[in-house]
């Protein structure tokens, strides 16, 4: 993994870990009952609004398991290149 991606994912672990990620997704929480209430579903339109709304939430919510698999998913990449190279050398050297 290249210094830039190991950067990349440790600015993400820093801030899932830090009280301010903590304290928004938790007030966001408190937010998705309301937000997900048919009874306060004015019209069509404001149906839409809230159901882009409660993506946006999911996405957000969603975020730390995201960036862990995409660091999981570079790291065996790396893995795997690197079984790769120790192959062709050792087949070089026979």
């Amino acid at each position: 993994m290249t210094n830039e991606l190991e950067t990349y994912f440790a600015n993400y672990n820093e801030m899932f870990n830090s009280a301010g990620w903590k304290q928004l997704i938790g007030d966001l929480q408190a937010n998705v009952a309301q937000i997900n209430s048919v009874e306060a579903t004015t019209d069509v339109e404001n149906l839409h609004f809230r159901k882009g709304q409660l993506a946006i939430l999911a996405t957000l919510f969603n975020l730390p398991a995201q960036m862990e698999n995409a660091e999981k998913d570079a790291q065996e990449s790396d893995e795997e290149e690197k079984a790769e190279a120790e192959a062709a050398t050792a087949s070089q050297e026979i």
